[in-house]
Protein backbone atom coordinates (compact mmCIF):
# COMPACT_ATOMS: atom_id res chain seq x y z
CA UNK A 1 0.00 0.00 0.00
CA UNK A 2 2.83 2.39 0.82
CA UNK A 3 4.44 1.68 -2.57
CA UNK A 4 1.18 2.43 -4.38
CA UNK A 5 0.75 5.63 -2.36
CA UNK A 6 4.28 6.72 -3.29
CA UNK A 7 3.59 6.07 -6.99
CA UNK A 8 0.39 8.10 -6.79
CA UNK A 9 2.26 10.91 -5.05
CA UNK A 10 4.77 10.98 -7.92
CA UNK A 11 1.89 11.45 -10.35
CA UNK A 12 0.19 14.18 -8.31
CA UNK A 13 0.32 17.72 -9.73
CA UNK A 14 3.09 19.80 -8.14
CA UNK A 15 2.53 23.52 -7.61
CA UNK A 16 5.10 26.17 -6.74
CA UNK A 17 4.38 29.66 -5.44
CA UNK A 18 6.25 32.23 -3.37
CA UNK A 19 4.78 35.15 -1.42
CA UNK A 20 7.77 37.25 -2.48
CA UNK A 21 6.82 36.75 -6.15
CA UNK A 22 3.01 36.83 -6.08
CA UNK A 23 2.70 37.48 -9.83
CA UNK A 24 3.79 33.99 -10.95
CA UNK A 25 2.89 30.39 -10.19
CA UNK A 26 4.39 27.18 -11.59
CA UNK A 27 3.03 23.68 -12.04
CA UNK A 28 4.52 20.36 -13.18
CA UNK A 29 2.52 17.36 -14.38
CA UNK A 30 4.53 14.14 -14.60
CA UNK A 31 1.72 12.06 -16.13
CA UNK A 32 -0.83 14.04 -18.12
CA UNK A 33 -3.15 11.05 -18.30
CA UNK A 34 -3.97 11.63 -14.63
CA UNK A 35 -5.18 15.20 -15.24
CA UNK A 36 -7.94 15.80 -17.79
CA UNK A 37 -9.59 19.15 -18.38
CA UNK A 38 -12.89 20.38 -19.66
CA UNK A 39 -12.67 23.53 -21.78
CA UNK A 40 -11.91 26.42 -19.47
CA UNK A 41 -10.33 29.88 -19.28
CA UNK A 42 -8.20 31.90 -16.84
CA UNK A 43 -7.92 35.58 -16.02
CA UNK A 44 -4.14 35.22 -16.04
CA UNK A 45 -1.71 34.54 -18.90
CA UNK A 46 -0.51 30.93 -19.20
CA UNK A 47 2.44 29.39 -20.98
CA UNK A 48 3.50 25.75 -20.95
CA UNK A 49 6.09 23.34 -22.33
CA UNK A 50 5.31 19.78 -23.40
CA UNK A 51 8.23 17.83 -21.94
CA UNK A 52 7.33 14.31 -23.08
CA UNK A 53 4.77 12.49 -25.22
CA UNK A 54 1.99 14.25 -27.13
CA UNK A 55 -1.55 15.52 -26.53
CA UNK A 56 -4.42 17.37 -28.14
CA UNK A 57 -4.46 21.12 -27.53
CA UNK A 58 -7.84 22.80 -27.94
CA UNK A 59 -7.62 26.58 -28.26
CA UNK A 60 -10.81 28.54 -28.89
CA UNK A 61 -12.29 26.95 -32.05
CA UNK A 62 -9.11 25.12 -33.14
CA UNK A 63 -7.45 21.85 -32.17
CA UNK A 64 -3.78 20.92 -32.59
CA UNK A 65 -1.66 17.89 -31.81
CA UNK A 66 1.31 19.03 -29.73
CA UNK A 67 4.34 17.00 -28.70
CA UNK A 68 7.56 17.23 -26.68
CA UNK A 69 9.40 20.44 -27.56
CA UNK A 70 6.24 22.51 -28.07
CA UNK A 71 5.47 25.68 -26.12
CA UNK A 72 1.76 26.57 -25.79
CA UNK A 73 0.41 30.03 -24.97
CA UNK A 74 -2.99 31.09 -23.63
CA UNK A 75 -4.02 34.73 -23.41
CA UNK A 76 -6.27 35.75 -20.52
CA UNK A 77 -9.84 34.51 -21.12
CA UNK A 78 -8.85 32.20 -24.04
CA UNK A 79 -10.95 29.03 -23.87
CA UNK A 80 -8.65 26.02 -23.97
CA UNK A 81 -7.97 22.44 -22.89
CA UNK A 82 -5.07 20.01 -23.27
CA UNK A 83 -5.75 16.28 -22.92
CA UNK A 84 -4.07 12.92 -23.69
CA UNK A 85 -4.44 11.07 -26.99
CA UNK A 86 -5.74 7.49 -26.59
CA UNK A 87 -4.35 7.28 -23.04
CA UNK A 88 -0.79 7.89 -24.27
CA UNK A 89 1.57 9.21 -21.53
CA UNK A 90 2.68 12.83 -21.71
CA UNK A 91 4.06 15.43 -19.32
CA UNK A 92 4.31 19.21 -19.19
CA UNK A 93 5.26 22.32 -17.22
CA UNK A 94 3.03 25.38 -16.84
CA UNK A 95 3.63 28.96 -15.71
CA UNK A 96 0.70 31.18 -14.74
CA UNK A 97 1.42 34.92 -14.81
CA UNK A 98 -0.79 37.67 -13.44
CA UNK A 99 -2.01 39.81 -16.34
CA UNK A 100 -1.21 43.21 -14.74
CA UNK A 101 2.45 42.17 -14.24
CA UNK A 102 2.85 41.02 -17.85
CA UNK A 103 0.98 44.10 -19.12
CA UNK A 104 3.41 46.32 -17.22
CA UNK A 105 6.37 44.45 -18.71
CA UNK A 106 4.90 44.90 -22.21
CA UNK A 107 4.58 48.62 -21.50
CA UNK A 108 8.21 48.82 -20.34
CA UNK A 109 9.28 47.14 -23.57
CA UNK A 110 7.22 49.52 -25.71
CA UNK A 111 4.70 46.91 -26.88
CA UNK A 112 1.65 48.78 -25.62
CA UNK A 113 1.04 52.49 -25.23
CA UNK A 114 -2.34 52.48 -23.47
CA UNK A 115 -1.57 50.15 -20.52
CA UNK A 116 -3.80 47.43 -21.98
CA UNK A 117 -2.64 43.83 -22.33
CA UNK A 118 -1.41 43.04 -25.84
CA UNK A 119 -2.69 39.61 -26.80
CA UNK A 120 -0.34 37.07 -28.40
CA UNK A 121 -1.36 35.86 -31.85
CA UNK A 122 0.77 32.71 -31.42
CA UNK A 123 -1.06 29.75 -29.88
CA UNK A 124 1.89 27.32 -29.93
CA UNK A 125 5.48 27.23 -31.17
CA UNK A 126 8.41 24.86 -31.44
CA UNK A 127 10.96 27.63 -30.89
CA UNK A 128 13.80 25.72 -29.12
CA UNK A 129 15.05 28.83 -27.31
CA UNK A 130 11.66 29.45 -25.69
CA UNK A 131 11.24 25.76 -24.86
CA UNK A 132 14.62 25.54 -23.12
CA UNK A 133 14.12 28.96 -21.54
CA UNK A 134 10.80 27.97 -19.98
CA UNK A 135 12.29 24.80 -18.53
CA UNK A 136 15.24 26.77 -17.14
CA UNK A 137 12.96 29.37 -15.56
CA UNK A 138 10.87 26.63 -13.96
CA UNK A 139 13.99 25.04 -12.47
CA UNK A 140 15.15 28.39 -11.08
CA UNK A 141 11.74 29.16 -9.57
CA UNK A 142 11.38 25.83 -7.75
CA UNK A 143 15.01 25.73 -6.56
CA UNK A 144 14.97 26.64 -2.83
CA UNK A 145 18.63 27.70 -3.01
CA UNK A 146 17.93 30.49 -5.52
CA UNK A 147 17.15 33.88 -3.98
CA UNK A 148 14.30 36.22 -4.87
CA UNK A 149 16.47 38.52 -6.99
CA UNK A 150 17.61 35.58 -9.15
CA UNK A 151 14.06 34.29 -9.60
CA UNK A 152 12.55 37.70 -10.34
CA UNK A 153 15.33 38.58 -12.79
CA UNK A 154 14.96 35.23 -14.56
CA UNK A 155 11.21 35.80 -14.96
CA UNK A 156 11.72 39.27 -16.43
CA UNK A 157 14.41 37.95 -18.76
CA UNK A 158 12.33 35.01 -20.01
CA UNK A 159 9.11 36.93 -20.61
CA UNK A 160 11.05 39.71 -22.32
CA UNK A 161 12.42 37.01 -24.64
CA UNK A 162 8.92 35.60 -25.21
CA UNK A 163 7.61 39.03 -26.14
CA UNK A 164 10.50 39.92 -28.43
CA UNK A 165 10.70 36.54 -30.22
CA UNK A 166 6.98 36.20 -30.84
CA UNK A 167 6.10 39.88 -31.36
CA UNK A 168 9.35 41.47 -32.63
CA UNK A 169 9.79 45.15 -31.92
CA UNK A 170 13.23 46.62 -32.52
CA UNK A 171 13.76 49.37 -29.98
CA UNK A 172 17.26 50.69 -29.20
CA UNK A 173 18.50 50.93 -25.62
CA UNK A 174 18.76 54.67 -25.10
CA UNK A 175 19.24 55.22 -21.38
CA UNK A 176 22.60 56.81 -20.50
CA UNK A 177 25.27 54.61 -18.96
CA UNK A 178 25.35 56.59 -15.72
CA UNK A 179 22.05 54.97 -14.71
CA UNK A 180 23.56 51.53 -15.21
CA UNK A 181 26.62 52.62 -13.25
CA UNK A 182 24.30 53.78 -10.49
CA UNK A 183 22.73 50.30 -10.46
CA UNK A 184 26.18 48.67 -10.29
CA UNK A 185 27.25 50.99 -7.48
CA UNK A 186 24.11 50.16 -5.52
CA UNK A 187 24.83 46.43 -5.87
CA UNK A 188 28.47 46.92 -4.82
CA UNK A 189 27.49 48.99 -1.78
CA UNK A 190 24.78 46.57 -0.65
CA UNK A 191 26.13 43.24 -1.86
CA UNK A 192 25.97 41.57 1.56
CA UNK A 193 22.28 42.42 1.99
CA UNK A 194 19.20 40.63 0.66
CA UNK A 195 18.53 42.64 -2.50
CA UNK A 196 15.35 42.70 -4.54
CA UNK A 197 15.08 43.67 -8.18
CA UNK A 198 12.84 46.58 -7.16
CA UNK A 199 15.59 47.94 -4.89
CA UNK A 200 18.12 48.11 -7.72
CA UNK A 201 15.59 49.58 -10.16
CA UNK A 202 14.62 52.29 -7.70
CA UNK A 203 18.24 53.21 -7.03
CA UNK A 204 18.99 53.49 -10.75
CA UNK A 205 15.58 54.88 -11.79
CA UNK A 206 15.23 52.17 -14.45
CA UNK A 207 12.44 49.74 -15.29
CA UNK A 208 13.08 46.03 -14.59
CA UNK A 209 12.95 45.05 -18.26
CA UNK A 210 15.44 47.74 -19.27
CA UNK A 211 17.78 47.03 -16.35
CA UNK A 212 17.96 43.30 -17.12
CA UNK A 213 18.69 43.82 -20.82
CA UNK A 214 20.97 46.87 -20.66
CA UNK A 215 22.95 45.77 -17.59
CA UNK A 216 23.86 42.48 -19.24
CA UNK A 217 24.75 44.27 -22.46
CA UNK A 218 26.94 46.81 -20.65
CA UNK A 219 28.62 44.62 -18.00
CA UNK A 220 28.43 41.20 -19.65
CA UNK A 221 26.46 39.71 -16.75
CA UNK A 222 23.02 40.01 -15.20
CA UNK A 223 22.50 42.07 -12.01
CA UNK A 224 22.21 38.84 -10.03
CA UNK A 225 25.47 37.42 -11.43
CA UNK A 226 27.12 40.78 -10.71
CA UNK A 227 25.83 40.56 -7.13
CA UNK A 228 27.17 37.04 -6.58
CA UNK A 229 30.51 38.09 -8.03
CA UNK A 230 30.72 41.02 -5.60
CA UNK A 231 29.85 38.71 -2.70
CA UNK A 232 32.68 36.40 -3.67
CA UNK A 233 35.11 39.35 -3.77
CA UNK A 234 33.92 40.37 -0.30
CA UNK A 235 34.35 36.78 0.93
CA UNK A 236 37.90 36.58 -0.41
CA UNK A 237 38.88 39.60 1.68
CA UNK A 238 37.31 38.10 4.79
CA UNK A 239 38.98 34.72 4.27
CA UNK A 240 42.38 36.37 3.82
CA UNK A 241 41.82 37.97 7.23
CA UNK A 242 41.42 34.50 8.76
CA UNK A 243 37.68 34.51 9.40
CA UNK A 244 35.79 31.22 9.73
CA UNK A 245 34.19 29.95 6.54
CA UNK A 246 30.74 29.58 8.14
CA UNK A 247 30.87 33.19 9.39
CA UNK A 248 32.05 34.50 6.03
CA UNK A 249 29.23 32.70 4.21
CA UNK A 250 26.60 34.49 6.30
CA UNK A 251 28.39 37.85 6.29
CA UNK A 252 28.69 37.73 2.50
CA UNK A 253 24.94 37.29 2.13
CA UNK A 254 24.71 33.61 1.17
CA UNK A 255 21.77 31.55 2.43
CA UNK A 256 24.05 28.89 3.90
CA UNK A 257 27.59 27.53 3.82
CA UNK A 258 26.85 24.91 1.13
CA UNK A 259 25.54 27.58 -1.24
CA UNK A 260 28.61 29.70 -0.54
CA UNK A 261 30.97 26.75 -1.15
CA UNK A 262 29.44 26.05 -4.57
CA UNK A 263 29.47 29.69 -5.70
CA UNK A 264 33.03 30.20 -4.48
CA UNK A 265 34.30 27.13 -6.33
CA UNK A 266 32.52 28.21 -9.53
CA UNK A 267 34.28 31.57 -9.39
CA UNK A 268 37.76 30.53 -8.21
CA UNK A 269 37.98 26.81 -9.08
CA UNK A 270 38.90 26.22 -5.44
CA UNK A 271 37.01 25.76 -2.20
CA UNK A 272 37.01 28.50 0.48
CA UNK A 273 39.17 26.22 2.63
CA UNK A 274 41.74 25.78 -0.14
CA UNK A 275 41.78 29.52 -0.76
CA UNK A 276 42.24 30.44 2.88
CA UNK A 277 45.03 27.86 3.28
Amino acid sequence: MKHAAAKNADKAPRFWRDEALPFIEARAIADGREVCYTRHAHEHFSIGAITAGCSTYHHEQSAFQVSAGTVVLMNPHDVHACNPIDDQPWSYLMLYVETPWLTDLQHQLGFNQDSAFRRFSTTHTRDPQLFVGLQKLYEILVDPEQDVLRKHSAAVEFFTDVQQRLEPLDLPLREPNFKLERAADYIRDNCTHLLKLEDICEAAQLSPSYLIRAFKQHYGMTPHTFLVNRRIQFARDQLRNGKLIADVALEAGFADQAHFQRAFKQHLAATPGQYRG
